[in-house]
């Protein structure tokens, strides 16, 4: 028995032209055509694309989903490694979203950062961006910083209207990042330079004193955990890792004319 191209697409939950780009790339070819040229997917095309969708959800991209699938179809890999690998996979996704899950948590259960602020202003202030989000993380990496305890210290003061005007100096910065970007400034530019220190004076002014070195570490960490890396790269593709260079050119011009 076979399936258009069609009903597989509603199987599966996906796109026909997500199946169209899965054949083109030779990630899953249909068994059968039509004499009309239409795909047609057997069984086993179902079972390949279950691997496909199982390996997708876990992140990995298309050209290794490819290589893992390869290797066992071609007996480089024995069933059971495959499913063993499934298992270790799924263990450690599980073991993430415990992870996120006790976070939520531990979130609803106390204030973070000191901002006391109902629910309703929090989304008023910062829209589906909780700060709050990663409190636990944020008290187990620096809570024994003086960085930290000063964030506290300030964030504990600000009323509903502070963190709207954070909120709204934060917006028109990124807002001018975006269009210095579209604009095809380098990033060891003047330009992209000035904006870099605005970030760094930014920090400094709402949150913590933050010298060249600590800016620096900051940047690094833009590009090197993915949550950073994907707050910036929503508002452009680029973003995180132009930011990134522009701190660290910014730190060098300014600490090398002190």
């Amino acid at each position: 028995m076979s399936y258009s191209v069609g009903e597989v697409a509603g199987f599966a939950g996906i796109t026909v032209r997500t199946l169209h780009h899965y054949d083109e790339i030779g990630l899953l070819a249909p068994g059968e055509r039509t004499y009309a040229g239409h795909r047609r997917y057997s069984d086993t095309d179902l079972d390949r694309l279950q691997q496909i969708l199982f390996y997708r959800e876990l992140g990995f991209p298309l050209h290794e989903v490819a290589a893992l699938l390869d290797d066992q179809a071609t007996g480089r890999a024995d069933p059971r490694t495959h499913l063993r690998r499934r298992h270790e996979l799924l263990t450690a996704r599980i073991e993430k979203l415990q992870r996120m899950a006790a976070a939520v948590e531990h979130a609803l259960e106390a204030r973070t950062m000191g901002i006391d602020l109902t629910p309703e202003e929090r989304f008023e202030v910062f829209g589906g961006n909780d700060p709050e989000q990663y409190r636990e993380e944020a008290e187990q990496r620096w809570g024994d910083t003086a960085a930290y305890a000063e964030s506290q210290r300030r964030a504990s003061r600000y009323t509903k209207e502070d963190w709207k005007r954070l909120r709204a100096e934060a917006d028109d910065w990124n807002e001018r990042y975006v269009a210095l970007l579209a604009a095809g400034e380098p990033p060891a530019g003047e330009a992209a330079a000035d904006l870099a220190e605005e970030h760094r004076q930014h920090i400094s002014r709402w949150f913590y004193e933050c010298p060249y070195a600590m800016h620096r570490c900051l940047a690094e960490m833009y590009v090197s955990d993915e949550r950073f890396t994907a707050y910036y790269e929503a508002m452009r593709p680029g973003f995180a890792g132009h930011l990134r260079d522009a701190i660290l050119a910014n730190a060098d011009r300014r600490t090398a004319s002190a």
